[in-house]
C-alpha cells in the first residue's frame, strides 16, 4: 500500500504544484513500454484537466512535478496511489504556485541514467537516487530541468509528446554494445563446450 505525507503548506485552488517520488513494482518492469503507456494515457488526462509537468525515471524511481488547480492535483494523487506499476509514494511537496514552470508539456517523460545524460548539471544527481537526497534538493533538481525546459522554449524546439523509448530496450542495447567482445567470446567458449561434450558423447 502507498503511503504519502502532504505538505503543510496552504494551499491555494488556483495554481498548486504536486511533487512525489515512488519506486517501480515488479508489474511496472514487467513491460518494455511502461513509461510510454503512462506518458500517452497521462498527457490525454492531462491536457482535459489543464495540467503540465514532468516525469523523470531512473533507477528503478519515478519523481514527478506536475502543476494544476488543488482539485485537478487531488484527483491525480488518487488515481496514483492506485496504479499498481509504482509503490512507496511520497509526497515531497503539494503547495500554491505562482506560475507554471512547465506551461507547454503536458508531461515531459525523461529516463535518467548517467550513460543517458548529457547535461554536466544532471549529471551530478547521478546515479538517480531522490530518496537519498536532501530535503530540499529536489528543488535544485526542478530548477535545473525548468532552464533546460526554457531553453527549449526560446529554440522554439519544445519536444513532441509523447516521447517514444523503451527503457528495458535501450538499457538491453548499451549493455549489449558495450560487451560486445565478452558476449562474443562467451558464445564462442560456449560452442567449443559443446562440440567437446558432443565429442566425448561420441
Amino acid at each position: 500500500m502507498s503511503t504519502f505525507n502532504d505538505s503543510i503548506d496552504p494551499v491555494t485552488p488556483d495554481l498548486c504544484q504536486l511533487v512525489y517520488l515512488s519506486h517501480i513494482t515488479s508489474t511496472g518492469l514487467s513491460s518494455s513500454s511502461t513509461l510510454n503507456d503512462i506518458a500517452e494515457v497521462a498527457i490525454k488526462q492531462n491536457k482535459i484537466d489543464n495540467i503540465t509537468g514532468i516525469l523523470c525515471y531512473g533507477n528503478g524511481y519515478f519523481l514527478q512535478c506536475v502543476e494544476g488547480t488543488e482539485q485537478a492535483l487531488t484527483n491525480l494523487k488518487n488515481r496514483l496511489l492506485l496504479d499498481d506499476r509504482h509503490k512507496d509514494l511520497k509526497i515531497l511537496d503539494f503547495s500554491a504556485l505562482a506560475e507554471r514552470r512547465f506551461a507547454a508539456w503536458s508531461l515531459r517523460s525523461i529516463t535518467l541514467e548517467r550513460w543517458m545524460v548529457s547535461e554536466p548539471r544532471l549529471k551530478g544527481f547521478m546515479p538517480f537516487k531522490p530518496d537519498s537526497w536532501e530535503s530540499n534538493e529536489y528543488k535544485e533538481f526542478l530548477n535545473i530541468l525548468k532552464n533546460y525546459y526554457e531553453e527549449q522554449v526560446e529554440s522554439g524546439n519544445i519536444d513532441t509528446q509523447p516521447i517514444k523509448y523503451s527503457t528495458l530496450g535501450l538499457t538491453l542495447g548499451k549493455v549489449i554494445g558495450q560487451h560486445q567482445a565478452f558476449f562474443l567470446i562467451q558464445a564462442i567458449l560456449g560452442g567449443l563446450i559443446v562440440l567437446a561434450l558432443l565429442w566425448l558423447l561420441l
